[in-house]
């Protein structure tokens, strides 16, 4: 795999409908992290459940995964739309944090791009805002973020209210 700090024994690959079971696990007991931090009225229980996981593959989304020994230990999917491609659902398993397996999967969706890139994350998350400027994406203005959100997304009011919108490259000054 390479990437500074990854382990010899890490590999990336695309998931398969194998792999749905692990990726819905991995999802879940990452996203507990949200509790308590995103608005009470957008937390659900499971974060993701099965209906809507079936739901994002079929509009599109393709996950990859890291594997470490043979067991998949992060998820990251990206979903062409119109002329950007999103970055969807990123998460490790809480044990594996901090290991640079989400800096993996970025670096691999990012070369595998070559559109720009968008990802939508919750206003309160600011890990996930730190890491996602890290990889070298920028939040976009409020005005920007709803207007992308409505084109790109379909999620509700609420939560175009709560989230922000980082893109990479940035886009222009208006």
């Amino acid at each position: 795999m390479g990437g500074a700090g990854a382990s010899a024994s890490l590999l990336i690959r695309p998931c398969t409908d194998s792999d749905a079971t692990a990726i819905l696990s991995i999802i879940n007991s990452a996203a507990e992290a949200y509790r308590g931090v995103i608005p009470p009225d957008r937390w659900h229980e499971p974060y993701m459940p099965k209906a809507e996981f079936e739901s994002e593959l079929a509009a599109g989304v393709a996950f990859w995964g890291c594997e470490d020994n043979g067991v998949l230990i992060g998820v990251m999917g990206i979903q062409p739309v119109k002329d950007v491609d999103l970055i969807r659902h990123a998460y490790v398993s809480p044990a594996a944090q901090g290991k640079g397996i989400g800096s993996a999967l970025i670096a691999h969706l990012n070369a595998l791009s070559k559109r720009r890139l968008l990802v939508g994350t919750w206003a309160d998350a600011h890990w996930a805002i730190r890491f996602y400027q890290h990889h070298g994406f920028v939040l976009t203005t409020p005005e920007q973020k709803t207007r992308l959100l409505k084109t790109y997304w379909t999620v509700p009011e609420r939560q175009i209210e709560t989230s922000v919108v980082l893109a990479r490259p940035a886009f222009p000054e208006a």
